[in-house]
C-alpha cells in the first residue's frame, strides 16, 4: 500500500481534487448535469490547457483504471430487482424487448459506422440502460482507451439532457395518457435525473410512472452486461466457458445484485454504498478527462453524435410502437 501511495499519490490527489470541486459545483447545476459529468469536463479542460507533469501520470492512470473498476462494485448496491415487479408485465415486456433489441442493434450498427474502438458499444449500452453508470460498468471490460469513455459519456449525457427538455413538449402535443408518457420517458431517457426532470414536467402521475419504469430498467443492467459481453466476444470465444470468464469487478457486481434480491439491506447502508460508488466514479472521471485529447474528442465525437442520435430515435420508436399497437 505504501508503494502505491509513493508511486501514484500525486496523480490520485490531483484527480481527487477535481472530484471534490465537481461535487461542490454539482450543487449549483441542474440535476441532469451531475458531478460525474462535471469531473469529466474539468479533467478534459485541465489536461488540454496544462501539460500535466510526468510525476502525475502514473497516479492518473491508476485512478482512471482501478478506481473506475472499484466504483462498479459499490454501484451494484443501487440495483433492486423488486422494481421490475412494480411496473406490470406489459410494461416490463416492452422495456426488456426494447433494451435487448437495442443492444443487438448497437453491436450490429457499430460495425456499419466503422467505429475502430468501443465508442459505439458504450454509447448504445448507455442509451439502452442508465447513461453514465452503464458506461462505467461496461467500459473497463471492453476498452483501455479513455477517449472512448469520454466520447460516449458526452454523447449520452447530451441526448439525455435534450430529451429531458424536448420529449415532454412532444408527448403533451401527441396527447398520451400519463402512464404511456411515463413509459416513453422512463423507458428512453438516460439518467434518473433526466427521467425525473421530464416526467414531473408532464405531471405528478407521469413522473411517478416514469421513475418506476426507469428503476426497473436499471435493474436490467446485470443481464444487459452479460448479454452485450456475449455479443461482443461471441466470435473470439474458443468455447462457451469463455463467456463466463468475466473480470473480477463484473463478477462482484453480478453477485452483489443477486445477493440484494434475497437479502434486505438497511436503507442507510444502501445509501452509503451508492454515495461511495458515486464519489469514486466522480474521481475516476476526473482522471479519465485528463487523459483525453480535446482535438481527438471533437473528431471522434462527430461520428458518436450521429450514432447516439440514431440509437435514441430507434429506442423512442420502439416504445411508441408498443404503446400504439401492442
Amino acid at each position: 500500500m505504501q508503494d502505491i501511495i509513493n508511486r501514484e499519490g500525486k496523480g490520485i490527489i490531483l484527480a481527487t481534487a477535481i472530484g471534490i470541486i465537481s461535487f461542490f459545483l454539482a450543487k449549483y447545476t441542474p440535476s441532469a448535469i451531475n458531478s460525474v459529468m462535471i469531473a469529466l469536463i474539468l479533467g478534459i479542460a485541465l489536461g488540454n490547457s496544462w501539460k500535466v507533469p510526468e510525476v502525475f501520470s502514473s497516479g492518473i492512470s491508476f485512478t482512471s483504471g482501478k478506481l473506475l473498476e472499484l466504483s462498479i462494485i459499490f454501484l451494484a448496491f443501487a440495483i433492486n430487482y423488486t422494481n421490475i415487479a412494480k411496473i406490470g408485465s406489459g410494461s416490463f415486456v416492452a422495456v426488456a424487448v426494447v433494451l435487448f433489441v437495442l443492444l443487438l442493434l448497437t453491436v450490429f450498427l457499430s460495425k456499419r459506422f466503422n467505429f475502430t474502438g468501443s465508442t459505439g458499444w458504450l454509447i448504445g449500452f448507455g442509451t439502452a440502460i442508465c447513461g453514465s453508470s452503464a458506461i462505467a460498468a461496461l467500459s473497463p471490460s471492453v476498452t483501455k482507451d479513455k477517449e472512448d469513455v469520454a466520447v460516449s459519456m458526452a454523447v449520452v449525457n447530451l441526448y439525455g439532457t435534450l430529451g429531458m427538455i424536448f420529449l415532454p413538449m412532444i408527448l403533451l402535443r401527441v396527447g398520451m395518457g400519463a402512464n404511456d408518457m411515463g413509459l416513453m420517458i422512463g423507458g428512453s431517457l438516460h439518467s434518473v435525473g433526466n427521467v425525473a426532470g421530464a416526467g414531473f414536467t408532464v405531471g405528478p402521475e407521469a413522473g411517478e410512472a416514469a421513475i418506476t419504469i426507469k428503476l426497473a430498467r436499471v435493474a436490467l443492467l446485470t443481464p444487459g452486461l452479460i448479454f452485450i459481453n456475449f455479443l461482443i466476444n461471441r466470435k473470439t470465444a474458443a468455447s462457451w466457458k469463455d463467456h463466463f470468464k468475466l473480470p473480477w469487478y463484473l463478477i462482484g457486481f453480478i453477485l452483489i445484485t443477486i445477493l440484494g434480491t434475497f437479502v434486505t439491506f438497511p436503507e442507510s447502508f444502501l445509501e452509503t454504498m451508492e454515495s461511495i460508488g458515486k464519489i469514486i466514479l466522480t474521481i475516476a472521471m476526473g482522471a479519465i478527462g485528463m487523459k483525453v485529447s480535446f482535438s481527438k474528442l471533437i473528431s471522434s465525437g462527430r461520428k458518436g453524435l450521429g450514432f447516439g442520435l440514431l440509437i435514441f430515435i430507434v429506442q423512442l420508436g420502439m416504445l411508441y410502437g408498443f404503446i400504439k399497437f401492442i
